[in-house]
């Protein structure tokens, strides 16, 4: 029997590290002087309070969900995947390879083609650390770290070389073609009379994460692959017992993490730059894995986390503007800590939360 109620696991123990999170960030804005309500109301109205502010908001959550379901996917098997970065840098590669190798008349053409670019190449970067893991016993967090390192140097290599822009200094590709820009939330809405703002780079890869959810759901609570990836992450030994093949769920469940992860580069690289360019990621890769931590390794979860960080950046940046006295390490302190209350202190409210569910229900009984 569950220690505490599922709504409870999923919804009250976040919730309550939110809060704790967001009070001791409170007392970090006002030991600088400042006012912890009024930095709260800015970030809300930064990244909610008008069009341009919610595509922002969405835009980023876009990438921090397909990041997130790759953490995820991955810790249903005990794989903890922190190569997210990498993966997504070698997803924007296939992107621009697939974009750049064809004169792309229509986007809706393009864009399964992007797809399978982003996929592939994410999947590839994630296979090696899996095969290192399942045949040769190398850890899968060391390897995955080490390869968001050789990916960086794989991608400045290319943009300085073999894929970079002859007519500028700058490490990028040549512009893609008009056929292969996706359509934005302003594009889409304007011709049903609902106006969005033209800044805001929300396009239809945010569609596209939702679906990518809804997947991942699929795939992990009603099929057989879902279901012998989570018994692998429950007791690896108890799976091999039961003739779950160890190296082939590492490899499997990895693949499907780094493609996950790769996809990102749909909605920066081909959604929003139209050009792939250095660090397009951003650091997604990283906060992808505070989301799937709050999200429970959830997909709905996760969209729910996703979209929260996407507030944190895009409100994180107008409070810079309206607070100057802020800096910009003050909303990465802020941001660490939700982190920090939501992974690595969760059994602070967890723990008690159990008890006092535990001795309601002997109270009831």
């Amino acid at each position: 029997m569950d220690k505490m109620p599922k709504w409870a696991d999923v919804f009250l123990v976040p919730f309550i590290n939110l809060l704790l999170a967001f009070f001791v960030s409170g007392l970090v804005v006002l030991a600088v002087g400042e006012n912890p309500f009024q930095a709260i109301w800015i970030m809300i109205k930064g990244s909610l309070g008008s069009t341009a502010g919610l595509g922002y908001t969405l835009y980023y959550a876009t990438n921090y969900i397909f990041t997130g379901l790759a953490v995820a996917v991955a810790f249903h098997a005990r794989l903890f995947n922190i190569g997210g970065e990498g993966q997504a840098a070698m997803g924007g590669v296939g992107v621009a390879v697939v974009l750049l190798a064809f004169n792309w008349q229509h986007w809706w053409l393009a864009l399964p083609f992007a797809i399978i670019g982003a996929g592939s190449f994410g999947a590839f970067w994630a296979a090696i650390p899996a095969y290192l893991q399942a045949k040769r016993g190398s850890h899968i967090v060391i390897t995955t770290i080490m390869f968001n390192f050789i990916a960086a140097a794989v991608l400045g290599y290319l943009l300085n070389g073999a894929l970079k822009n002859p007519n500028n200094q700058n490490a990028e590709t040549v512009p893609f073609g008009p056929g292969a820009h996706l359509p934005t939330a302003h594009e889409i809405l304007a011709p049903l009379g609902i106006q969005f703002s033209k800044s805001a780079p929300l396009n239809i890869s945010f569609l596209l994460a939702l679906l990518c959810a809804f997947l991942v759901f699929v795939l992990l609570w009603r099929t057989r692959l879902g279901f012998a990836i989570r018994a692998f992450g429950q007791s690896e030994t108890a799976a091999r017992y039961a003739g779950i093949n160890a190296v082939k769920i590492t490899m499997i469940t990895m693949l499907i993490s780094g493609a996950l992860a790769g996809m990102l580069s749909i909605n920066v690289v081909m959604g929003e730059q139209g050009r792939l360019i250095k660090e397009f990621v951003e650091g997604a890769g990283f906060v992808g894995i505070a989301v799937a931590l709050m999200g429970r390794s959830h997909p709905f979860g996760i969209v729910l986390a996703a979209i929260l960080f996407g507030m944190l950046t895009q409100g994180g940046f107008e409070l810079l503007w309206e607070m100057p006295d802020l800096s910009k390490e003050m909303v990465l302190v802020i941001q660490a800590l939700i982190i920090l209350f939501t992974g690595a202190l969760d059994n602070m409210v967890r723990m008690p939360l159990e008890k006092l569910f535990l001795r309601l229900r002997k109270e009831q009984s």
